[in-house]
């Protein structure tokens, strides 16, 4: 199976201005001169440049290409596969410049683009929306006729803009040399220049803003954590935001917490109000009881990267378990997996679950197209995981994971 590709960029501590490499998935970062934390947040997308030695007085044209990167499901009457989506394409439409971006943004270390960046930057014709159609479209070629559904989850779109120099030829400013046949009379570049990209980047100190003691998490955790006031945040707008959470009680205190969540859903087009609903719809070998009409239906997505086979399956059992157990509100003690994937991008693959469960298949998957699922409200739930040797394991809900895998996952 298809790697992610891990992306490098070059920066300066916040505070003292020490220089920094950070991973793109990076939004705590912890200076290893000053250790002072911060926590990286940006309006829109990331946008990169790739760096190059300037020419004399010649000026850069900066050619924004779109990299996009998740995992593609789609469903069949065969199954539900997936393929992981590590691709880069023009944003600003031209023949004269390269395709995509090739090697180069994984063999060379990166910089945000500064706000007052020397050079021309080509604006883009291409939205992210119709990126990840055409993404989409392009792994699917062929197959439209038999894909009941498709979602790209976990994506991560990213702008990069790549340095030239235009010439009699349009010449790569990395590697100084030509991309292109001679370019003809009327080429012009002046009216398509962005004079100000929106790239905005901000870091704000990782401290609680109820106490002020410092936040923590791992380099790529989208939530923090305060010990002192025992509160989960979420960065937004500048600030730092509680959120909910609970989690499953376990008496023994060994135990690795790796979050979820539990998202409240309208659908039409199919009846998933109640368990009762559930155990017809998934076709479960059980009798209904009148009960079950009353306790309601929730769709259950990690809430953090993992392999696609591994996602789903994670998702497909703890939403036909529906973990009836009590909850309790609040962090619990133990060892608590980050957060690396947003509800957001969570919520993209709530029909791919319900693909992956609804009977019967040969009549309710041609109707998938037609069903609706509209995300309400979610919670962040933390479920227990017993630590064997290099395995993660729940036999309550029959789950398992290799600790490796988790490790890996983390350039998805």
């Amino acid at each position: 199976m298809a790697q992610a590709t891990k992306i490098l960029i070059e920066h300066q501590c916040p505070q003292c201005g020490a220089p920094a490499t950070l991973e793109e998935t990076d939004r705590l970062f912890t200076c290893t001169f000053c250790r002072v934390k911060s926590f990286l947040t940006h309006k829109g997308f990331f946008h990169y440049l790739i760096p190059h030695a300037p020419k004399g007085e010649e000026e850069p044209v900066y050619l924004p290409y779109w990299r996009l990167k998740g995992i593609l499901f789609w469903s069949m009457q065969a199954g539900i596969k997936h393929r992981i989506v590590d691709v880069s394409r023009q944003a600003a439409t031209s023949p004269h410049f390269p395709a995509s971006l090739g090697l180069r943004s994984q063999t060379m270390k990166l910089r945000f683009v500064p706000p007052k960046a020397e050079g021309r930057f080509l604006k883009r014709d291409m939205a992210a929306d119709e990126l990840k159609t055409a993404v989409k479209g392009s792994f699917l070629t062929g197959l439209a006729d038999s894909v009941f559904e498709h979602a790209l989850i976990g994506e991560t779109p990213s702008i990069i803009y790549a340095p030239f120099y235009i010439r009699s030829r349009v010449h790569d400013a990395v590697l100084n040399r030509p991309v292109s046949d001679a370019l003809p009379e009327d080429f012009k570049i002046e009216s398509r220049t962005d004079p100000h990209p929106d790239m905005e980047i901000r870091f704000i100190p990782a401290l609680c803003p109820r106490c002020n003691w410092d936040l923590e998490g791992e380099r790529d955790s989208l939530v923090l954590h305060c010990r002192n006031c025992r509160t989960l945040y979420q960065a937004g707008n500048g600030n730092f935001k509680p959120i909910r959470v609970a989690y499953l009680p376990e008496s023994d205190k060994n135990w690795v917490f790796l979050p979820f969540y539990r998202v409240e859903a309208d659908t039409s087009g199919v009846l998933l109000r109640s368990y009762a609903d559930l155990v017809t719809n998934a076709n479960l070998p059980k009798v209904i009881r009148k009960e079950w009409e009353n306790l309601p239906f929730h769709f259950w997505s990690p809430a953090f990267k993992v392999r696609p086979e591994s996602f789903l399956r994670f998702a497909r059992s703890l939403t036909l378990s529906q973990p009836q157990t009590k909850l309790v509100k609040g962090v619990p003690n133990g060892i608590l997996h980050p957060v690396t994937l947003s509800i957001a991008e969570a919520s993209e693959g709530l029909k791919i679950n319900l693909a992956s469960f609804i009977k019967p298949t040969h009549t309710m998957l041609p109707r998938l197209k037609e069903i609706a699922v509209k995300p309400k409200k979610a919670m962040l739930v933390y479920i227990p995981f017993h630590e064997s040797g290099t395995d993660l394991s729940n036999p309550h809900f029959q789950l398992r994971i290799n600790k490796h895998l988790l490790r890996y996952a983390k350039s998805l």
